[in-house]
């Protein structure tokens, strides 16, 4: 089918040939003469890179050109970026009012409505922003017409999954008549979650690029097919060998490895090799001239930005140098900046070797000619080594083939002995991904939502709760009967705790549980905060409200201290003990609970010592915190903070200096600074580094910098003049006559040099 046939505005169709785009893929097809422009819901499972977003797109274009605004639902933030810069193209398109089509993103903030976008018609957020938007009955959602859900086999995921359910059983229950389009790559019962969402599925093993799935045993490839193939053997390890293989060949690698441990030494053993490309054998026909030079030269430029992105590691000097042999480990110990850097180059081809923990096979869109798994199994905590789902298998598999460049793509598991080889192929190639289920039934996980059923009324009877949680897939899958006790004992528990209260059959949501509900709080954690701000403690300072925080289950995991740091954290948990909110747990009665609390002192050390001004290199050595573990922490701080910040006046009156700390503490846990700096880091460009840079000058209040010379402040190390500038105008000190200045700043700070070609090929 051509994109000129399609019943879509041609404004729409001209986007889309503009794009390149003149015909539909076999999937699309199929989904469109299925009727997902006709308003009918549709799951579409599909493999990855068949063209499941340009369905996606399509359908929400439908909705805002007939006056309906569309949320697109998304596991992570930066799936939801990668989708909102997607969907820009058409947002030159005019709707029939004449506006032009107005797209937002919101994955932030979960103590808001949001009501900017109410100017938006397609919202795209995450699961987890959606139900909170929900919590928040914010006005602009009843013109919602269709949601569109990615990666929807992540029910099955529980960290994840259950809060999808409930995001989809509360618009089917809000608006029913909303369409559906749920979206994924890999699902073993299409038919039951097509059923539970009304919808007609579409299922397709149709790829534009053939997927090729084996397992290497030494230096043989044996395929799903029957097909073998050996592979030169240039090095002892088979992974080094496929990797080489395929980099002589044109094409790019990724490595899954179990661990973030594993995908950096992986990353290195690679590196170690990569002289063998960048160096060839004499007369080799991948030769060019100045080819060495040139690729060197982009690397270059590329581990530069690894350095400037944040402050100097360990970690980020070790990535760099890696990146300068064209090769990069991803995993969620990297700062957020890092891994923007290292995807982006990655799909510009120039890095040519990506090692990665698991979770990327469920985020952004990085495809490769050859998918290697060098594990079959996982570590977690409690569970030990155990062998992955076939699930996680497929997609991690699906990453193979780059549309474009490719016409093959290779899914490759390393295989030690040929018994093994006889696993792999019967347990993952040759198998169908397990069925999904619902995640849901977990008293923690009712609880948060069973409140929120009430508080944001959606209910305000028992029955009323049992009839929302009878739209689940859980009770699809089994019977809403099957958690009532669950739910019963919930309500019984909120009631004692003071979140609802019953008049008779009615149940409506205190002050406290609604406002619990509303900072998207689990209730346990909004009863810790409650009672702790109950009875303060004789010294309220910083690390008070740090302890109290990293105490509460929504801080996630704590930072666990090692054997050689117990001592010395039972220590600081002493000397601090008048600063406590809670008490310290005897240790010779609940051993457990006592590790648990030296952990949260570890948390709260972290954040304390990063408010401080420790400097990333500094926590990574003293406390053996990586920087993207470190900015999660901050990240869920900053949100607990705010949630301490919001229920002390609900809790009492006279916890005003608690309210005030908590609010200075959001924004120095934020930027990671000492109090001085409040003033200075307020202003744009300005952060922590910087901020003490400017500080130290002498630059100490913003009257201080409204006065300062603009030569003055250009002068500063990584100032600069357009940072300059910019803080001037903040400050109201800004004279034109500075604009001649400026420029000759500019002139004599800019790198005159030709820039060079940004791709390369081997």
């Amino acid at each position: 089918m051509k994109i000129a046939e399609l019943n879509v505005p041609e404004s729409v169709k001209d986007v889309l040939q503009t794009h390149g785009i003149c015909e539909l893929f076999p999937p699309q097809e199929e989904c469109i003469r299925a009727g997902v422009l006709d308003g009918r819901n549709i799951l579409l499972a599909s493999p990855t890179a068949s063209g499941k977003t340009l369905i996606a797109e399509l359908c929400a274009l439908r909705h805002v050109l007939e006056g309906g605004k569309v949320i697109y639902l998304c596991p992570l933030r930066a799936l939801a970026s990668e989708k909102f810069e997607e969907f820009k193209k058409y947002t030159n398109i005019r709707k029939n009012n004449g506006d032009k089509v107005s797209v937002g993103i919101s994955t932030g903030d979960f103590d808001t409505a949001d009501n900017w976008l109410a100017r938006c018609d397609v919202i795209i957020t995450t699961n987890e922003k959606a139900d909170a938007l929900l919590r928040h009955r914010a006005n602009w959602m009843e013109y919602i017409s269709a949601v569109i859900t990615d990666e929807v086999h992540l029910l099955n995921e529980a960290a994840r999954g259950p809060t999808l359910e409930i995001v989809l059983a509360r618009l089917m229950q809000s608006k029913p008549d909303i369409q559906i389009l749920a979206l994924s790559a890999t699902i073993g019962n299409v038919e039951e979650i097509a059923g539970w969402l009304n919808a007609k599925p579409v299922v397709t093993n149709w790829r534009p690029i053939n997927l090729k799935e084996g397992v290497i045993l030494q230096d043989e490839i044996q395929y799903r097919n029957g097909e073998r193939r050996r592979i030169e053997q240039e090095t002892r390890l088979p992974v080094i060998n496929l990797v080489l293989n395929t980099l002589r060949n044109g094409g790019q690698a990724l490595i899954f490895a179990s661990t973030r441990k594993n995908a950096v030494s992986a990353a290195k053993q690679v590196a170690i090799h990569m002289d063998k490309i960048f160096v060839p054998k004499t007369g080799s026909k991948i030769v060019k001239k100045g080819l060495q030079e040139q690729a060197m030269g982009i690397l270059e430029k590329e581990a530069n930005r690894i350095l400037e992105a944040g402050e100097r590691t360990p970690m980020g000097d070790e990535l760099a140098d890696l990146v300068r042999w064209g090769v990069a480990y991803h995993h969620a110990g990297l700062s957020g900046a890092q891994r923007t850097i290292i995807e982006q180059a990655f799909k510009d081809r120039k890095i040519k070797v990506l090692t990665a923990t698991p979770t990327l096979a469920w985020g952004v869109n990085l495809p490769a000619r050859i998918v290697i798994i060098q594990d079959y199994r996982r570590f977690e905590v409690g569970l030990g080594n155990y062998p992955i789902p076939v699930l996680d298998y497929k997609q991690m598999a699906g990453r193979a083939g780059r549309p474009k460049y490719d016409k093959t793509g290779e899914s490759i598991i390393v295989a030690k002995t040929t018994d093994e080889l006889e696993y792999l192929m019967e347990n993952y190639i040759l198998a169908k991904p397990e069925r999904i289920w619902s995640r849901l039934a977990v008293e923690k996980i009712i609880r948060f939502h069973v409140l929120a059923t009430i508080a944001s009324d959606y209910a305000h009877t028992k029955e009323d709760v049992y009839e929302f949680f009878r739209k689940t897939f859980y009770a699809y899958q089994y019977d809403v009967r099957a958690i009532q006790n669950v739910i019963d004992k919930i309500l019984r528990f909120l009631h004692d705790e003071e979140m609802i209260y019953v008049i008779g059959e009615d149940i409506q949501a205190t002050k406290l549980g609604k406002r619990i509900s509303e900072l998207y709080i689990d209730p346990l954690s909004g009863i810790i905060i409650r009672d702790a701000l109950q009875t303060k403690p004789p010294l309220l300072v910083e690390f008070s409200l740090l302890q109290l925080i990293a105490h509460t289950p929504d801080m996630g995991p704590i930072m666990r201290p090692y054997q050689r740091e117990m001592e010395q954290l039972a220590d600081t948990a002493k000397n601090h003990s008048q600063e406590l909110f809670l008490e310290i747990p005897n240790q010779r009665n609940d051993q457990i609970g006592y590790a648990d609390f030296l952990g949260e002192v570890k948390t709260a050390m972290v954040l304390n010592n990063w408010i401080e001004e420790l400097s990333e290199e500094k926590l990574l050595e003293r406390f053996n915190v990586q920087p993207g573990d470190l900015y999660r922490t901050i990240e869920n701080a900053k949100w607990l903070l705010h949630a301490v910040e919001k229920l002390s006046p609900v809790v009492a009156a006279k916890n005003k200096d608690v309210t005030n700390l908590s609010n200075e503490l959001i924004e120095r846990v934020a930027k990671g600074i000492k109090r001085e700096l409040l003033p200075i880091v307020a202003l744009e460009g300005v952060g922590r580094a910087r901020g003490r840079i400017i500080f130290n000058a002498g630059f100490q209040t913003p009257e201080d910098l409204k006065q300062a010379s603009f030569k003055d402040l250009v002068a500063l190390p990584s100032v600069g003049p357009r940072l300059a500038k910019k803080i001037k105008e903040q400050v109201g000190g800004y004279d034109k006559k500075d604009d001649e200045e400026e420029d000759l700043s500019i002139i004599k700070s800019t790198n005159q040099e030709p820039q060079q070609k940004e791709l390369f090929e081997f």
